[in-house]
């Protein structure tokens, strides 16, 4: 193919201003495209193995009229030598992926097709391995490595978070293999007893003393433990609400004059919308939290420069897990100062708050829907019921007991 050819710049910048919708031949394979709706790009037309195959080279933006043919004329002669341009195309992709941090980029889209919510793998490997690892070149990784990195999440007590973090090491190792980008899986001899151990059903709940001394130590010590993140703990075990749902709530679903809060289907894990009654304690929560927010459209604003613009998924995670004398990342370690009381994550304050309300005398059924967890059996089946005068009765009892503990 020549460098010349049957298109003008001329031409080709008239059918972008006019948007002369359509396919446009410049001879030797190459065609300007203009499609119906987004941006003018270049092609390249070929038979491969008796095929007809196409390949983008570019926006006609970032590539000119002279650079599109120059890129044609070289995909022409791999085509010439034996070697399919689009194949060529994704082997050098693929040998672009040289750290672990490059093949996780290139992992994370089979997870977002097959996961109902891939930003867990992603969060776990962001916080946790990544920090590690993710500079390493992928055949320098060690089981050194690998074992470095889970001990510091074990050491955090994060048993659960230890083992998953193997698992998607694996899994992550594994892709590689998959792409004969290394010969062998450095998290492979590792198992769950090497991590956060077998996984029992936790039963972790906080009593009403183990409560009070949780608020106080979190009230005494504000420099480590801010006054939004304290407020969330209460309202987390006054509502009953996944972490979540608290987290990234927005103020446009709060209804304060009639004390509802209205939670949208798509941020329920249920995907049903929820109606929550509003006791009056966390009413004036919620208000002092409304000055704290600034005007922000959320309930809990990131309070750093993040991607996120509200309170991230680990924040008070990590803020408890502070109190107890661990802190990620850091070689000197704050005190601890919860003494000899077992640990605790956010998730046991919402078992913490079921428990509560079966020792205030909440019939079940009640405080189920409480969680807004589905009843169960045939009841679950016939009884559409959502007993929101009945929640707000025990709401209220619950939040003014809670109240009364963290004074």
């Amino acid at each position: 193919m020549s460098t010349t050819g049957n298109l003008t710049v001329k031409a080709v910048e008239s059918k972008i201003k006019n948007k002369v919708a359509g396919r446009y031949a410049d001879g030797g394979g190459l065609y300007f495209v203009v499609p119906k709706s987004g941006l003018a790009y270049w092609m390249v037309r070929y038979t491969c193995n008796k095929k007809r195959k196409e390949m983008t080279l570019g926006k006609y933006s970032d590539l000119s009229l002279k650079d599109a043919r120059f890129e044609a004329v070289s995909k022409m002669k791999q085509l010439r030598e034996g070697l399919d341009p689009l194949l060529a195309k994704k082997r050098a992709e693929q040998e672009s992926i040289k750290t672990v941090d490059d093949l996780f980029q290139d992992w994370y889209p089979t997870l977002e097709a097959r996961l109902k919510h891939p930003k867990i793998p992603k969060r776990i490997y962001t916080k946790d391995i990544a920090p590690h690892i993710g500079e390493f070149k992928i055949d320098q990784v060690t089981a050194r490595d690998i074992r470095t990195t889970i001990e510091d999440i074990k050491s955090s007590g994060r048993l659960a978070i230890a083992n998953d973090a193997l698992g998607y090491c694996k899994q992550l190792f594994n892709h590689g293999i998959k792409l004969d980008l290394l010969a062998y899986n450095p998290a492979a001899a590792f198992t769950f007893k090497d991590a956060g151990g077998v996984e029992k059903s936790r039963e972790r709940k906080l009593s009403e003393g183990e409560l009070k001394q949780f608020f106080a130590t979190a009230k005494k010590h504000s420099d480590s433990f801010s006054r939004e993140n304290y407020l969330a703990c209460l309202l987390l075990v006054c509502l009953g609400v996944r972490k979540s749902e608290l987290c990234e709530a927005k103020w446009d679903e709060f209804d304060l004059e009639n004390e509802v809060w209205n939670l949208p289907a798509e941020r329920s894990k249920t995907n049903v919308g929820f109606t929550i009654p509003l006791a009056p304690e966390v009413l004036n929560w919620l208000n002092e939290l409304k000055v704290f927010a600034c005007d922000s459209e959320y309930v809990f604003p990131s309070r750093r420069a993040s991607k996120k613009p509200h309170m991230g998924a680990d924040t008070l995670n990590m803020a408890i897990t502070k109190l107890f004398g661990h802190e990620a990342g850091k070689k000197k370690q704050p005190p601890n100062l919860m003494g000899d009381m077992p640990h605790f994550t956010v998730h046991d304050l919402r078992r913490t708050c079921r428990t509560l309300l079966a020792q205030q005398g909440t019939p079940g059924h009640v405080a189920e829907r409480c969680l807004n967890h589905k009843l169960k059996g045939v009841e679950g089946i016939y009884n559409k019921h959502d007993y929101l005068d009945e929640r707000r009765e025990a709401i209220n009892t619950l939040s003014k007991a809670i109240s009364a503990l963290n004074k």
